[in-house]
């Protein structure tokens, strides 16, 4: 039998260095790649690389852009836009490849705009004839007096002694573009007309004189307009101001009577205590009439419902007795105290009353007393 010889197992070591060289091989090296400081850098290139590349572009396309002539204003429309010559702009007027802008505008870069002064100017004097329109037709809807349509040609002469007009000075170009831009702003805000001889004349719109009108006439205007609301309302005010005085007057009448009626029980109670101690030559009783003017005041006289409802109090009071009595040969109504003198005695001294006025009509009742000592007490109804 012959013999198969027996193969060498290859090492460990020899296949990891074949793979070791095989790696080193296929990846690439490190210093092929920027590090992180190197690629700021290149960004930082870049961006102003590319800042410098578009303002270069933006120059040189302007100074080329202008250095172009304008296409004159008799051209073709087609022909003006071709690419040897700029579009002559609206407001100007272009002749051999320059641009003059008309009277009015004047130049900006490539285009022509409003002249300021002159805009504002003219603006004014607009403002002007149309306060004085305006004015005189408010006048008209208020008071019927004033004008409402006014010629064209009153119009101009306005303008012409306007002060705005007078600082333009000599430049007569100046001077009539104003007026005809006022005119054509007036045209636009305010109503025109043609008359019989074919003028035209212009009126203020109803909707604009509206804001011209006087603070008294708009007032008129509203009352005019609401009466019925405002006659309610003012009724309505009245009705609750009188129902207000009425209610307080009757919160004073009773107020003021309840303190009336405490001072005439206080004079009746005196003047029972009294009579007691003059040995009987005094009267316990007291005339009506002479406590009402005695402790009134004259204006509080005026009023009868006072007094009347201080006798209402006085005639619910059990303690006081009112019947009518021959004084002097009149026939006049007496109070006389019939409660309990000691009770008041007791009050008087607690609340330290004073009745010094009270001594004044005493007098008069003990003088009247004397001299009725021989009439006997008879009622008399």
């Amino acid at each position: 039998m012959s013999s198969t010889p027996k193969k060498r197992p290859k090492s460990k070591h020899n296949s990891y260095s074949k793979n070791s060289s095989l790696n080193s091989i296929l990846e690439p090296p490190q210093s092929l790649f920027p590090s992180k400081g190197e690629f700021l850098r290149l960004i930082t290139v870049l961006a102003i690389a590319s800042a410098v590349a578009l303002s270069c572009n933006y120059f040189l396309t302007f100074f080329t852009s202008t250095s172009k002539p304008f296409c004159d204003s008799n051209l073709d429309p087609i022909d003006s836009f071709s690419d040897s010559c700029e579009p002559c702009p609206s407001n100007g007027k272009c002749y051999e490849g320059k641009l003059e802008c008309i009277y009015g505008y004047r130049r900006h870069g490539k285009l022509c705009i409003e002249d300021r002064d002159i805009d504002e100017t003219a603006k004014k004097l607009s403002e002007s004839v149309e306060a004085g329109l305006c004015e005189a037709y408010a006048q008209v809807l208020c008071y019927g007096t004033g004008t409402v349509w006014v010629r064209e040609n009153d119009i101009w002469n306005y303008l012409d002694r306007h002060n705005l007009m007078q600082n333009v000075g000599s430049d007569h170009t100046t001077y009539v573009y104003m007026k005809r831009r006022a005119m054509e702003t007036i045209a636009k805000l305010l109503e025109t007309r043609a008359n019989l001889h074919g003028l035209h004349e212009f009126k203020c719109p109803d909707a604009l004189a509206e804001h011209y009108k006087p603070l008294t006439c708009r007032f008129r205007e509203l009352v005019s307009k609401h009466s019925l609301i405002i006659m309610l309302i003012c009724a309505g005010l009245i009705g609750c101001a009188v129902l207000f005085l009425k209610v307080r007057q009757r919160m004073y009448i009773s107020a003021r009577a309840e303190e009336l009626y405490n001072q005439v029980c206080d004079m009746l109670e005196e003047n029972a205590l009294g009579s007691k101690n003059v040995d009987g030559e005094g009267e316990s009783w007291v005339v009506a009439s002479w406590l009402r003017d005695h402790l009134l005041l004259p204006r509080e006289r005026k009023d009868p419902q006072l007094w009347k409802k201080v006798e209402e109090l006085v005639q619910d009071d059990s303690r006081v007795d009112r019947y009518p009595k021959l004084v002097k040969g009149e026939s006049k109504v007496v109070w006389e105290w019939q409660g309990s003198l000691s009770s008041s005695g007791r009050r008087k001294k607690g609340e330290g009353i004073e009745l010094k006025s009270n001594e004044g009509i005493n007098t008069n009742i003990n003088q009247s007393s004397r001299t009725l000592k021989t009439e006997p007490k008879t009622l008399i109804f």
